[in-house]
């Protein structure tokens, strides 16, 4: 199978099974909790907090199965129990129950997303490349943001929400199929056989806060994750009650900001590999925070579908760059852990808001928060500029290890003497 029919195959897996999550999480999740359950601020924080600490462990967890035994496999075992767990989604029949059932797949769900993340340095042939592997499968992935809230507001409207979730299921499993043939690249050998899972992982978090350039894409990460953490509790609300609409919107709109997303994502692929640097992320982070004020500063449904297209374009850039500069930072027996670490990061920086967000709504309103969130995001962005500047001079990013002899293999890398 040729380099590119493998990278395909990951960006069309990504695409598929990301459709269902997205129609899952978007319109069926948040609308059971905001349309059949009623939820109030308090309570959608507590279900996006569930899934913030499902989202640490299935991140943790990921990283170092990556490193042992390759994305493929841990992409695969993580679909394939993930197909149940979405169709249990269907059974709660309270507010309590759907959070229940949430902590579960959010488990799997990042143990999926982080396999997805740690993919490109396995199929990219050189820096110039890992660039645009990452901008590939992020074009899957953004899609899917396209597709998946669109159908899922599609189901929404006629055969009811808990589709949502049997499509969910459904689209994990053909995933594995396309993925089951993917191959990779060996990476540098590593010795974690002969450690414990705890070791690996302190020593993949200890790289991430150490190195340089990783340690500032991780930063910029988290605050944008801070910020986006505001929106996991009240951007239902605020579709409820600021702009009036039913969850089959909160579908749509999203199907917008989705289409946003690929175009970034397909523009980044477009640029030479020189445009990823410190400086270029936190430029794409003060124009994601603006991109949030202008989706959330009008009652105006037809404001916020532009500010929705604006948004995701430059976060369908930073996403993929901010995995790239982290990517060309982190040696081979490094890459799973390194992506878990920071996704892991972030998921903490999701999860913080919901601890004083919900009060802040019952104070000054839900619109005012999620403004706030964006302005501030944009202003921290700009103090950060001279920081990357300065970063960007002092770093000199290590040549490219050589290719490896040895032709593509089925699979990933053998697997350790640990099972």
């Amino acid at each position: 199978m040729s380099h590119k029919s493998n990278v395909r195959r990951v960006a069309l897996a990504r695409f598929i099974s990301r459709v269902g999550g997205e129609a899952a999480f978007f319109v069926g999740i948040w609308g059971r909790a905001a349309y059949e359950f009623d939820a109030s601020p308090g309570e959608l924080a507590v279900l996006m907090g569930v899934l913030g600490v499902s989202a640490l462990i299935g991140s943790a967890a990921a990283g170092v199965l990556v490193d042992r035994f390759g994305p493929r496999r841990v992409l695969v075992g993580g679909e394939v129990l993930f197909a149940p767990a979405a169709l249990a989604l269907i059974l709660p029949s309270t507010m309590v129950g759907l959070t229940v059932a949430v902590a579960a797949a959010g488990v799997l769900g990042h143990l999926v997303f982080t396999a997805v993340a740690s993919f490109p340095p396995y199929l990219a042939e050189g820096e110039a490349d890992l660039v645009r592997v990452n901008a590939l499968v992020e074009v899957g992935g953004t899609a899917a943001f396209v597709a998946g809230p669109a159908v899922g507001g599609v189901l929404a409207a006629t055969l009811g929400l808990n589709w949502i979730f049997v499509l969910d299921a459904a689209t994990s499993l053909v995933a594995v199929a396309l993925v089951a043939r993917v191959q990779t690249r060996p990476l540098a050998a590593t010795e974690q056989g002969r450690r414990n899972a705890l070791t690996e992982l302190v020593e993949g978090f200890r790289f991430t806060y150490k190195a340089p350039v990783v340690r500032f894409s991780l930063i910029v990460g988290t605050l944008t994750w801070l910020s986006f953490g505001a929106f996991g509790a009240l951007e239902p609300i605020f579709f409820r009650e600021v702009l009036g609409v039913g969850p089959a919107a909160l579908g749509y709109v999203n199907a917008v900001f989705g289409l946003g997303m690929v175009g970034g994502s397909a523009l980044l692929g477009r640029l030479p590999s020189g445009f990823v640097s410190a400086r270029s992320i936190t430029v794409l982070t003060v124009l994601v925070g603006i991109g949030a004020v202008v989706y959330t500063g009008t009652s105006d449904l037809r404001v916020v579908l532009v500010g929705a297209v604006g948004w995701g374009v430059v976060l369908g850039m930073q996403m993929p760059a901010l995995r790239t500069l982290a990517q060309l930072g982190t040696p081979d027996g490094l890459q799973g852990r390194v992506m878990g670490a920071m996704q892991t990061q972030q998921t903490v920086g999701e999860l913080l808001p919901l601890t004083f967000v919900p009060v802040l709504a019952l104070l000054v309103g839900v619109q005012a928060v999620l403004v706030g969130s964006g302005l501030v995001l944009a202003l921290v962005a700009v103090l950060l500029l001279r920081p990357a500047v300065r970063l960007d001079r002092a770093v000199v990013r290590p040549p490219s290890p050589p290719e490896p002899e040895l032709p593509l293999i089925a699979g990933d890398r053998p697997m350790s003497s640990v099972s």
